[in-house]
């Protein structure tokens, strides 16, 4: 494939829309059975749409919102707008009224297209008040009356009336040149209002090409991709979206997380994209289920990890007895594991946020192959990722293919090369800001090894600074405790003060397993001011405190009243915590830690010995 041939997305799609036509390219769970569409059905219900939204008023460079879970119509209506010469402008399907207000409003959206009435019901208030917006289209039938503030079209009929009119789609495709916009990726908003993000044709097609030679060392053929990261996100926009059109991949749409893992075995993808929240849940849910197995199953799988492990660390290092015996746990063992995904993954890469390094080489380990690669939003949005050939789960791997990265003099990751996007929607400052002389300050403080490799070592912005003057990365804490199975979420405060405090939210599972044993109430808001619990926690934070320097010990720590979610928006809908909403719910709590009294009245202190 050759990538720089391409003036914008949808030329791809077309081209491999003509090239195969009666292959399946997208596939839906309904009544219960995986149901297939063809590239010629896709390509003709993109036609179809385009010119309807055409009709609806859209122009070239209008913005459009979509709302909807992943699904082949989300696909359908991307490349619709897309080829008016428009630009999408995707949607967290967990957005309250007040930020689909604010992107509606901030991208002077024209209209938006909603997957149904679930959905509509926090997006149709919004879209009200929006100044911009004209109409608002479902997937599914609205009871929506008409009004002169907002109009209401249905899906079929917006089709219907674009299959009635002249086919010019390509040619209005086509006058898309590779540095125009194509959508509009607003942040996930972990330091404060969401950003718009502007990327171009340009942009998505370098982190395809770079994506292409990564995988092609896999030897890329009749691909297929399990799309469940909400198509929202950029990794999942363009590493499950159109990365996949590209080599004519098939997608699946998943019918959500809870059915994630009956998903891969009916589906068996070939490459997984996730963030690392997704293998830590499977992390703790198998070392939970092993728990329930015999002894001798439990002593195989951990003599299968063990072996795994240190085949990881060095491939040269077993002995022929060792490879004699991994050999025969590989089909006792990892063929199961590897089953659970499906059995022919060739790869499963994670990005969106930092992966636990001893996690990623348990799974490694285990037979599933997992890159760990690194971008953001600003660069369309990977930058870098582990080869195949060459793993190392403490890094971010390499720059992909195009992409320039050096380190600024205070640490920070800088980038260059056409990823980084064309700015921040109407934010000239903070486009300023981000993009100075070409490069994308990332702010993100990293190192590259003397190979190449990327190491993240924390995020500018979050770096805590203790009373003393000593730098201190809250994310590198914050994994050591949440690799603990008692601790669910955690997470670390301490800037300008003396010592550490940690926030935590211990595991539901855990909780509500000890609070059995003991007798007592399974309650959260119970068990937080139970002594008992309070000991008990600080026993693992002592345990973590040994894995750590002194100065990244936490000497003192509560536990929030509930977990961290999308819907307190203390997490982003790409599962990152919001540190400066945290702050302002438990900020009084925070401090009082590091006052003798109100710290030992009600909450734990963890010693460092």
């Amino acid at each position: 494939m050759d990538y720089a041939a391409w003036n914008n997305l949808c030329d791809i799609f077309f081209h491999q829309a003509r090239a195969h036509k009666t292959r399946n390219l997208l596939w839906a769970k309904r009544d219960g059975r995986w149901q297939p569409w063809t590239w010629a059905e896709v390509d003709q219900a993109v036609r179809d749409l385009s010119r309807g939204l055409r009709a609806l008023g859209v122009k070239r460079g209008d913005r459009v919102v979509i709302v909807a879970e992943n699904r082949p119509e989300w696909f359908i209506a991307d490349l619709a707008i897309i080829a008016c010469g428009a630009i999408t402008v995707p949607a967290y399907i967990t957005n309250t009224e007040s930020d689909h207000r604010h992107i509606l409003t901030d991208s002077g959206a024209i209209g938006a297209i909603v997957s149904g009435p679930a959905l509509a019901k926090t997006l149709l208030p919004a879209a009200k008040q929006a100044p911009d917006c004209k109409w608002l289209l479902s997937m599914a039938e609205l009871d929506v009356k008409q009004s002169s503030v907002l109009a209401y079209h249905d899906w079929d009929a917006v089709l219907g009336q674009g299959k009635d009119m002249q086919d010019d789609v390509e040619e209005v495709a086509s006058r898309a040149q590779r540095d125009d916009a194509c959508c509009f990726i607003y942040t996930s908003g972990t330091g404060g209002t969401p950003k718009g993000v502007v990327l171009s044709h340009g942009n998505v097609l370098c982190n395809c090409l770079g994506a292409y030679d990564l995988l092609v060392e896999f030897g890329l053929e009749e691909e297929i991709f399990l799309s469940f990261l909400p198509l929202s996100h950029s990794y999942e926009h363009t590493c499950g979206h159109f990365f996949p059109i590209t080599i004519a991949a098939q997608i699946y749409y998943a019918e959500g997380v809870e059915q994630l893992l009956n998903n891969l075995a009916e589906v068996r993808p070939t490459i997984m994209t996730a963030v690392p929240r997704l293998y830590e849940s499977i992390h703790q849910r198998m070392r939970a289920g092993l728990k329930k197995q015999s002894p001798f199953k439990q002593k195989l799988f951990a003599k299968a990890e063990a072996l795994g492990r240190k085949r990881y660390h060095d491939p040269n290092s077993l002995t022929l007895w060792e490879r004699l015996l991994d050999s025969a746990i590989d089909k006792l063992v990892r063929d199961k594991v590897r089953g659970r995904f499906g059995g022919r993954l060739k790869a499963m890469v994670s990005g969106g946020a930092a992966l636990n390094t001893d996690i990623g080489i348990f799974f490694t380990a285990l037979g599933l192959r997992v890159l760990q690669g690194y971008g953001q939003t600003e660069a369309a949005p990977v930058i870098s990722c582990n080869r195949s050939n060459r793993i190392r789960m403490e890094t971010v791997g390499p720059p992909l293919k195009g992409v320039e990265v050096r380190i600024a003099e205070d640490g920070e990751i800088l980038v260059r090369g056409e990823l980084v996007m064309k700015g921040y929607w109407n934010n000239e400052e903070a486009t300023a800001q981000a993009i100075q002389d070409g490069w994308l300050h990332t702010g993100d403080i990293g190192e590259i090894d003397s190979d190449g490799f990327i190491r993240i070592t924390d995020r500018k912005k979050d770096i805590v600074v203790l009373s003393g003057g000593d730098n201190v990365s809250p994310a590198r804490i914050e994994g050591f405790l949440t690799l603990r199975p008692e601790i669910n979420q955690a997470m670390v405060a301490g800037d300008k003060r003396p010592y550490l405090v940690g926030l935590l939210v211990p595991d539901d599972e855990w909780m509500r397993n000890w609070a059995k044993e003991q007798g007592k109430s399974r309650d959260l808001e119970t068990l937080r001011e139970d002594r008992d619990f309070r000991k008990a926690l600080q026993g693992v934070i002592e345990q973590v405190n040994q894995q750590v320097s002194n100065l990244e010990r936490v000497r003192r720590f509560t536990v929030a009243t509930e977990p961290f979610t999308v819907e307190n928006h203390m997490m982003t809908p790409t599962m990152k915590i919001r540190r400066h909403v945290i702050k302002q719910e438990y900020g009084p709590l925070l401090e009082s830690l590091y006052d003798t009294k109100g710290a030992s009245a009600a909450k734990g202190s963890a010693a460092a010995r």
